[in-house]
């Protein structure tokens, strides 16, 4: 076989591997995906009156609050959806299955590639568990071409592709499983530290750039855009480059990490 069969081939077993485990032990998953979801309802039914009131100029319209809200809870499900994966990873390197694998001739990247596509389709699998319940509680897109659909499934998965490499590194270099947890909470804290609830305009001025200058804002201004069949600016670009990039440097800090011989 090829070196590129081998890799394809080991790095399918290692994807098997991770799903079975998510499979046969889910409570991880969940508990981390009731984040928000607990989070859509409460907003949208405890503070969605006030909030779109606040928005849209002294009149309550929680439609079209919930129509705000949604894209950013979308992608605040996958930064909680990739904790589990920084998890999952730390007691990989803690309980000694990787000294294992590092002894077997396999392809060594493949095992780092089975967490990532793994956890990629959990994060889409969540999101779309996520936007079932929005559009039960009325969200609905109107607007969006078949076009801006596509270019926001895809922004999805490529910002899951992104926070999942940074959590693989989070979690390979956690000396346990709380440790990768905790380390990977800011991955859960961002968004809301965003325009996830309310415009960032709306928000005090010394507080602006903390939620312009970070990767959720952007990302969550093209999903409502898209989704919503508005316009998205400069925000398109920003929110692939700050995906790209966070790919890039999750990659790199990740399988440098991986190949370091343990001590």
């Amino acid at each position: 076989m090829s070196a590129l069969s081998l890799a394809v081939r080991d790095s399918s077993t290692m994807l098997r591997r991770n799903l079975l485990h998510a499979r046969r032990y889910p409570s991880l998953t969940l508990n981390l995906l009731l984040t928000p979801i607990m989070l859509l309802l409460l907003f949208v039914y405890i503070f969605g009156d006030t909030m779109s009131a606040g928005i849209g100029g002294g009149t309550p319209d929680r439609a079209a609050y919930i129509a705000y809200v949604v894209p950013g809870l979308l992608l605040m499900t996958i930064g909680s959806t990739v904790v589990g994966t920084a998890v999952s990873v730390s007691n990989d390197m803690t309980e000694g299955i990787i000294a294992r694998f590092r002894t077997m001739a396999i392809h060594r990247p493949s095992v780092l590639v089975g967490h990532v596509v793994g956890s990629v389709l959990q994060s889409v699998m969540s999101v779309v568990l996520v936007g079932a319940v929005a559009v039960a509680i009325g969200f609905r897109s109107t607007g969006a071409t078949a076009l801006e659909w596509l270019a926001a499934f895809g922004l999805l998965v490529l910002f899951a592709l992104a926070f999942t490499w940074i959590a693989v590194g989070m979690g390979l270099v956690s000396p346990n499983a709380e440790a990768a947890s905790n380390n990977a909470m800011p991955l859960i804290l961002l968004p809301l530290l965003s325009s996830a609830f309310t415009p960032v305009h709306s928000m005090p001025g010394w507080f602006q750039p903390v939620a312009e200058y970070q990767p959720f804002t952007p990302a969550i201004e093209t999903l409502r855009g898209l989704l919503l069949g508005s316009g998205i600016g400069h925000n398109g670009w920003l929110a692939v480059a700050w995906c790209v990039g966070l790919t890039v440097l999750g990659y790199f800090w990740s399988t440098s990490t991986f190949d370091r011989d343990p001590k």
